[in-house]
């Protein structure tokens, strides 16, 4: 048996790892781990157009199947065009492997042709990045990369010289069982102890849930139940917990509905379970507040806290449920509901007015009737801007859709790469990219991914020819709206061209039929639909905190649009509600 060089380990302890696909670009000095690729049928190079795709695809397969995920650029200029999804993948605390090939080992710090210094610039995005150096290294630094990805959910960076990559690996080199999944983290029983005189000692009690709610849906519920709790959540909450919630209040933040706002400033204790919400304008001052998450380093970054919990959602709540008194009192929970249902009353009207026969089209109609017609457990992957306006009020989350998103790195182009990584999880599932023009446009040369895999994506393009999100944002500032319109092809034709489907839709009454045919079609699909650029209402009054902040004062809703079935939804969690 011949020996083994350096990259042919490499792809041999990603496979091991559970890695199936190494999404990238080829070049030069990754020559020999895409050769070793090539003769290994246990894993897949998958060829993007664009190194930053090859990342967000990575991120959203992570996301998808909670496994390790992996992509890789050649020197210089291909591992660097990684950065931006590697930003968003940490951030997303996806598990991802990032391999940024290098120069020449013995021309590293001689200003050599394509010279950067990736083992440094990936650090800020990444809880490991180092270099290997020589072969000696192998194969404990890409193990410990391994599991500081998987262990602490984010991203590891490995820096591989091409002529260290041809390097024949070490003899009796030191290969330990990875770890290739994380475990339960229980709080103490002191902590736990502490939130349940918490909770009983208050009278109103209000969750607000993040993304750290995955798995933890019945948990949340049957806790909500004990303690007669309204529950609100974060977008990143959004799919884990809106769905079967009768205690639902909407969703607080820049894009927030419903009575979420209220429902946490009028409480007497706020608890955060598993989020990292990032706009503390929207978090009370003056209410008791305590946070569970799994992530130490999240506790209290955001606001004061009476009590910091260290644990995961799950396990927290299946220690503290049994120990809190139940609660019987429900007027807190009831006015929340109420007021929620009636939020949510006052909005619909703008959705609902000529909707049918406005030219140009509504988004606020395509999301809804997008969302009728999409599959029960379809993937959708959401530009940044209007696009997660539209997801947020009108996607219907049922336990098993998924809702994938830039949220906390909040990058354009993000929603095609991302469909391409969900897809080629399972190409049987239904994958929607909710894609904007200007989002689309920045990395449309992957629309030729999806022709080149026959990936079966479908693309609804919002397409108003405009930066509508930074018009707004504009236009709230008091400035006048300058650089945010596009001027636009016909999308359609250029799709068909790439010998994908295509269609253009510009009448309301043509969209339900060009959808149900774009899902209908085996391959890849792109809907081009226009859309009104004035589709959105600036509140009648602007708060100086609006200005500098895009917070809201009170309870003012800042984006006045409709917001799809949620209405029937919390018309039917006030069927129990006492009347007076």
């Amino acid at each position: 048996m011949a020996k083994q060089n350096v990259a042919e380990q490499f792809v041999d302890i990603l496979v091991r790892a559970g890695v199936q696909r190494l999404y990238g670009v080829v070049g030069d000095s990754l020559n020999p781990v895409v050769d070793a690729i090539r003769r290994t049928s246990a894993i897949d190079w998958i060829q993007v157009r664009h190194e930053e795709t090859a990342a967000f695809a990575a991120g959203a397969e992570a996301q998808i199947t909670g496994k390790l995920a992996a992509c890789a650029g050649s020197c210089g200029p291909g591992n660097l065009h990684l950065i931006n999804g590697l930003y968003d993948a940490h951030r997303s605390m996806a598990s991802v492997l990032a391999l940024a090939s290098h120069i020449p080992s013995g021309e590293i710090g001689l200003g050599y042709f394509q010279e950067t210094h990736p083992d440094q610039l990936f650090r800020e995005c990444s809880h490991y990045s180092e270099m290997i150096s020589s072969p000696q290294q192998m194969p404990r630094l890409l193990q410990t990369a391994i599991q500081h990805a998987i262990g602490r959910s984010g991203v590891s960076v490995v820096t591989l010289p091409g002529d260290i990559a041809s390097h024949a690996a070490p003899e009796k080199s030191i290969e330990h069982a990875l770890v290739t999944t994380r475990p339960s983290v229980r709080p103490g029983d002191t902590e736990i102890d502490k939130l349940a005189r918490m909770i009983d000692e208050a009278d109103r009690v209000t969750l607000f849930c993040g993304s750290g709610t995955a798995g933890a849906h019945a948990e949340v519920m049957q806790f909500a139940e004990r303690i007669k709790s309204p529950v609100g959540h974060a977008l990143r909450g959004k799919e884990w917990i809106q769905y079967d919630n009768p205690y639902d209040v909407g969703m607080s933040g820049l894009l927030g509905y419903g009575a979420a706002y209220e429902a946490t400033h009028e409480c007497d204790l706020l608890i955060l379970l598993g989020t990292d919400f990032p706009y503390n304008a929207f978090l009370p001052d003056d209410v008791k507040i305590a946070q569970v998450d799994v992530r130490p380093e999240h506790l209290g970054r955001r606001s004061k806290l009476d009590l910091a919990v260290w644990g995961d959602v799950r396990e927290t709540l299946r220690c503290l449920t049994p120990r809190v008194r139940a609660k019987s009192d429900r007027r807190f929970l009831d006015k929340m509901l109420k007021k929620h249902a009636d939020a949510l009353e006052g909005v619909i009207k703008a959705y609902t007015r000529k909707v049918e026969k406005h030219i140009p089209i509504h988004p606020e109609y395509v999301a809804s009737v997008l969302d009728e017609l999409a599959d029960e457990d379809a993937v959708f992957t959401v530009d940044t801007g209007m696009c997660n306006v539209w997801a947020a009020r009108y996607l219907s989350p049922n336990g098993r859709r998924r809702i994938i998103g830039s949220f906390s790195h909040g990058s354009m182009a993000n929603a095609l790469p991302q469909a391409i990584g969900a897809q080629f999880v399972d190409r049987n599932r239904q994958v929607v990219s909710m894609s904007g023009d200007g989002g689309f446009t920045m990395l449309m040369g992957d629309f030729l991914t999806l022709v080149q895999y026959d990936l079966p994506v479908k693309i609804v393009l919002f397409n108003n020819s405009s930066l509508s999100m930074v018009e707004l944002e504009m236009l709230v500032a008091g400035l006048p709206s300058y650089g945010t319109t596009n001027r636009n092809p016909d999308f359609a034709a250029i799709a068909r061209a790439a010998g994908a489907y295509g269609v253009r839709v510009e009448k309301p009454k043509q969209l339900a039929g060009a959808l149900k045919d774009a899902f209908k079609h085996k391959g890849p699909a792109l809907v081009d639909i226009v859309t009104d650029p004035h589709a959105l209402s600036i509140p009648p009054k602007i708060s100086a905190e609006m200005v500098t902040g895009f917070a809201l004062s009170a309870s003012k809703i800042v984006l006045d649009g409709g917001v799809g079935r949620m209405v029937q939804m919390a018309r039917s969690n006030l069927r129990n509600v006492p009347r007076p």
